[in-house]
């Protein structure tokens, strides 16, 4: 077992190069397309850096260097790595066969502190009506699915919801690769691991959520909904398990509504379409949909309810982003003026 220390001080060694935007907190994604091609996420922007290594074969080894330090195996068969940095920062890095133009590294940043609604009420990202509402929800036990698109900040308000699950309950934090922190008591985490290059000791999503069911767990929370454990999540969620948290990939709430189908779907359940859509609508109570300004600031778009009394899918809005509001009226009046200077042309 090789101790924190000496594999952090390796791995730094190895990132030299890049040491600065690594030390630099406002720095949430470091992409690195080439040897001189540096990239940086600050503030919601992505900007080129000065930073560089000193070739193509430099960035390899220090890929390889990352993998071997992580007890993963990269090369031509296996272009491919998912793994961490101590801090817990994510790394994903994808070799030539598959990149064919050299390595490519991709770094998203763990932060130490989680994000409270506070924070994305004063950033304008959220009302304090939508806080209470969004507090309420965890209170009451609702299962919630927080919808978005990459960096968009699901995991951030993920982090800030579980802030009000009562110390007194049991928490079981599943995910693919740990990136949640989860400022409570009693909280157990729970991690997927990929197999070994002999396709051996995989540890699936769906595993650990069926191990975390018998682990008495009071609140499950899913890091991500990814894959054929959805199935497992929907179920947990109309058979006494309520209060789960969870996001999903999608760009409105209907969409997150059909990806979580398709994803149940792959389980390859034999369940009619009819039976799986009633029982989605029943296990999700709300889904809270996050976006992205144009300016790179993340907030809170929409909040919305699912009967599960109706047939199919009925949505009912809860809150909706004022921003998203004026958007919508400005796009109606365009198309009003339009209407109209098409009225009068034809008029003409």
């Amino acid at each position: 077992m090789i101790p924190p220390e000496i594999h952090d001080r390796n791995v730094r060694s190895l990132l030299a190069p890049i040491a600065e935007p690594l030390a630099a907190p406002e720095v949430s994604e470091i992409m690195i397309n080439g040897p001189d091609q540096v990239y940086v996420e600050r503030g919601g922007r992505i900007e080129r850096t000065h930073h560089r290594f000193a070739g193509r074969e430099a960035l390899l080894c220090a890929v390889r260097g990352i993998a071997q330090w992580a007890g993963c195996v990269v090369g031509p068969e296996s272009p491919i790595l998912e793994t961490r940095l101590p801090d817990g920062s994510r790394i994903e890095a994808v070799l030539p066969p598959a990149a064919p133009d050299g390595p490519i590294l991709s770094i998203r940043r763990f932060s130490r502190s989680s994000l409270a609604l506070d924070a994305l009420v004063a950033s304008g990202g959220l009302t304090r009506a939508g806080a209470r509402l969004l507090r309420e929800l965890v209170l009451e036990r609702r299962n919630v699915l927080i919808a978005g698109g990459t960096g968009s900040g699901k995991t951030s308000l993920l982090n800030a919801l579980a802030r009000f699950i009562p110390d007194d309950q049991r928490v079981i934090v599943i995910e693919d690769a740990r990136e949640l922190q989860l400022a409570h008591e009693h909280v157990v985490h729970l991690e997927a691991r990929p197999p070994d290059a002999r396709g051996r000791g995989a540890v699936t999503m769906r595993a650990l959520f069926r191990a975390s069911l018998r682990l008495r767990p009071d609140r499950v929370v899913v890091g991500e909904v990814r894959g054929p454990e959805a199935i497992e999540l929907v179920q947990a969620m109309t058979t006494g398990h309520a209060g789960c948290l969870s996001t999903i990939h999608a760009t409105t709430p209907r969409d997150a509504l059909a990806r979580l189908e398709t994803l149940a779907l792959m389980s390859e359940l034999e369940l009619p379409l009819w039976a799986l859509r009633a029982q989605i609508a029943s296990a999700v109570h709300v889904i809270i949909q996050t976006g992205r300004a144009a300016d790179g600031s993340r907030h809170v778009a929409e909040v919305v309810e699912i009967d599960p009394q109706a047939e199919g899918y009925a949505l009912h809005t809860r809150y909706r982003a004022e921003h998203d509001r004026n958007a919508d009226a400005a796009t109606d009046a365009r198309a009003d003026a339009l209407d109209i200077r098409a009225a009068e042309g034809r008029d003409g």
